[in-house]
């Protein structure tokens, strides 16, 4: 199936065509996507420490998911995937843009790990039947149209009792200010374009569409500091923030 075919109604063709064009500068640690690799060191540790505990493991051990079945949406060029991978889980990686998906795949080959990736999209995964341990749901939500129906189509390939993270940006001025005019205009860290505002959404957005199905376990502000480029947890949400959601059995 090619990016043309998927026709899913969350999709935006205009992110999907700029994504396209940075396909292969994912690895660049130095590239376009250096934040996204500073930011998966700091989230591949929170995912440990909350993954773990919601289902009982010990995060110290060196493959803690070992026998899990996590789903990475938007899986970009892999980086989370393989991470994650890593410490034992079984990943499927989905993707709406071609050139990322034969990315991640052959970096994967490279790097000797067994990841599954797919062009594909969350719907299609539900009329599969398809039901996962975790889906990872990061820096995802603020890309797609019809957030409601996305949302939904997420929610139903978690199992009961399995969990869905997401992370994203706020809609708020301050991220206004700091995710896209300081870090796409100012800093330069992003390519401009990266985010659009109207796109953002805010984290009771998430939680009033998802809060009959699932409980929130975990909420956190994210921050970074711009001269150090380190990122940090934060209980301010007003910008960058994560969520940990897990599915009712009942």
């Amino acid at each position: 199936m090619s990016a043309a075919q998927l026709t899913a109604s969350s999709i935006d063709p205009d992110e999907v065509a700029y994504f396209e064009r940075l396909a292969h500068r994912w690895w660049d640690t130095e590239g376009p996507f250096w934040p996204l690799h500073r930011l998966n060191a700091f989230r591949v540790d929170y995912i440990r420490t909350r993954l773990a505990a919601a289902f009982g493991r010990d995060a110290a051990l060196e493959r803690p998911f070992e026998g899990l079945n996590v789903l990475d949406i938007g899986c970009g060029g892999g980086i989370l995937s393989e991470s994650l991978a890593r410490l034992g889980a079984q990943v499927t990686g989905i993707e709406i843009t071609e050139k990322n998906v034969r990315v991640a795949d052959l970096h994967a080959q490279w790097s000797g790990l067994e990841i599954v990736y797919r062009l594909a999209t969350v719907d299609q995964l539900v009329r599969e039947g398809a039901h996962f341990d975790a889906v990872l749901n990061m820096e995802v939500i603020e890309h797609v149209e019809q957030l409601p129906a996305f949302l939904d189509d997420c929610a139903q390939l978690v199992r009961p009792g399995g969990v869905m993270f997401v992370a994203s940006i706020n809609r708020t001025l301050a991220a206004l200010m700091m995710a896209i005019l300081g870090a796409e205009y100012l800093l330069r860290w992003l390519p401009r374009g990266t985010h659009h505002f109207r796109k953002l959404v805010r984290p009771r957005q998430v939680l009033d569409r998802l809060g009959e199905r699932f409980d929130l376990l975990h909420k956190t502000g994210v921050r970074v500091n711009p001269f150090t480029r380190v990122f940090g947890f934060s209980r301010w949400m007003g910008v960058n923030y994560m969520l940990l959601l897990q599915r009712r059995t009942v």
